[in-house]
């Protein structure tokens, strides 16, 4: 892996998506079916089997597997799956999202909005439908369920241990609207029960910050790697080289030791939560 790593922002309708939707067309015209056929053996209208042919749309899992049953594809599109999963992420992100679902240690610094696995569906569309040049509505729905889905890995049975590091202003920030923002809290509240995650607030009092600089995330993979991301405007670094990562280690503790402890910064959230 390269020690940084930029990409331009993914688009439906490109790569990966549009491949398997040229594959998927070519076995159900080998097959002799039409869409509708198609869509009436998979479960989803003639619409959206063209919606999934012309890249426009991504296809889920379940989709694929019966497409690939009901084309009598051998496999081929089954084996496309992976990489259509990665398809749901902007191109800047992919390689994150898959050494986060790697990881056995996890932790977050962020103050500019809530860290991602633990945002709920409506602060994520109310961040998304913010972006601009705006996106359109299907691809809003797409990159918020793919953000869902990215939370699955906080509570399997292998789930990593994660930590994070909120700054009071992104609690105190009413993105979406205040009901939004209570969801949104609360949910944060729930999630620092789990005993596989510690979350801390850098409160707006304190008088030194080590993480002025911007978020980032550090991962650190079963295999024993250690790698640090960080994101800005879409443009994303991942970085392996060990004096780079061992250097936001070391800030990450500070910014730590400067924030509440986990109880009191659970009690802050609710403190917070009372004001709105």
């Amino acid at each position: 892996m390269d020690d940084e790593v930029q990409q331009p922002e993914y688009e439906v309708g490109t790569g990966m998506l549009c491949v398997f939707g040229r594959q998927l067309k070519l076995f159900r015209e080998r097959a002799g079916m039409d869409r509708a056929r198609l869509g009436s053996l998979t479960g989803y209208s003639a619409s959206t089997i063209a919606s999934f042919e012309q890249g426009r749309r991504i296809p889920p899992p379940k989709f694929i597997d019966r497409a690939d049953e009901a084309l009598e594809a051998g496999g081929v599109l089954c084996a496309s799956k992976e990489e259509v999963a990665r398809a749901q992420y902007p191109a800047f992100f992919r390689d994150a999202a898959r050494l986060e679902a790697e990881a056995v240690e996890l932790h977050v610094y962020a103050n500019q909005a809530a860290p991602g696995l633990l945002q709920t569906a409506e602060y994520a569309r109310a961040i998304f439908l913010m972006m601009r040049p705006p996106m359109d509505d299907e691809l809003v729905e797409q990159r918020v369920g793919a953000r869902l889905a990215r939370q699955e890995i906080l509570s399997g049975r292998d789930a990593p241990l994660a930590s994070f590091v909120i700054d009071e202003a992104v609690l105190r920030r009413p993105i979406g609207g205040r009901g939004i923002l209570r969801g949104q809290l609360e949910h944060i509240l729930l999630m620092g029960e789990r005993r596989n995650i510690e979350i801390q607030v850098m409160s707006l009092d304190c008088e030194e910050n080590a993480g002025m600089a911007g978020p980032f995330t550090l991962i650190e993979t079963k295999e024993g790697r250690r790698i640090a991301y960080a994101e800005v405007q879409n443009v994303s670094r991942l970085q392996t080289e060990r004096e780079r990562v061992r250097a936001l280690e070391a800030k990450y503790g500070i910014i730590r030791a400067q924030a509440l402890t986990p109880r009191k910064s659970l009690a802050y959230v609710e403190k917070l939560l009372g004001e709105l």
